[in-house]
């Protein structure tokens, strides 16, 4: 069981989640939109339970607490209450896989376009993508660094944050969440 309640999926249940979509949280139409969250792709997990950024040892939903994001802490379950703190989430790749390495940089670079799209439609104030690595690849800009982007995504400004996965070891939950708080300070 997870922490939760509810049952984590098995081995089965993760290898049918393969290459399935998570839909994008964003605020209804008209409501305040200061950040959108951005992972790199969704995980077989994460696809299994409809959740984002839900794959145990993640560190999005804590780092988002600690940073003042959000006055408690939410489990992915409780992905759909972003809004009324003005935040969303999506990704770059909608298609779940075992590993972002799975995706090629065609792929990457297509969902630059898709976000850029989303965040022309929707007008949120800040795109922040969560992962350094797929920003580079997505947006053609191999030299960027973790933080505040000199350019805009249509209207929004951008942040490049820390991929807030548990693999990503050179990265302590208090460090991410310090990044987070960073735009937070700034959206």
């Amino acid at each position: 069981m997870s922490a939760e309640g509810t049952q984590r999926p098995g081995k089965a249940e993760l290898e049918a989640a393969r290459d399935r979509v998570i839909p994008d949280v964003l605020p209804d139409g008209g409501a305040v939109f200061r950040v959108l969250f951005s992972g790199i792709n969704p995980s077989l997990y994460s696809a299994a339970t409809g959740h984002h950024f839900a794959r145990p040892g993640n560190r999005f939903w804590p780092a988002l607490h600690r940073s003042g994001f959000t006055g408690k802490l939410l489990a992915p379950s409780e992905q759909g209450l972003l809004a009324e703190y003005g935040l969303g989430i999506t990704n770059i790749v909608a298609r779940s896989t075992a590993r972002a390495d799975e995706l090629s940089p065609e792929e990457l670079r297509a969902g630059g376009e898709r976000l850029e799209a989303l965040v022309e439609r929707h007008r949120p104030r800040f795109l922040a993508v969560a992962g350094v690595t797929a920003y580079r690849a997505a947006f053609r800009r191999p030299n960027a660094a973790i933080g505040l982007q000199d350019e805009l995504v249509g209207s929004a400004r951008l942040w490049v944050l820390p991929n807030p996965s548990g693999l990503n070891a050179s990265w302590t939950l208090d460090r991410i969440a310090g990044e987070f708080a960073r735009l937070r300070a700034h959206s």
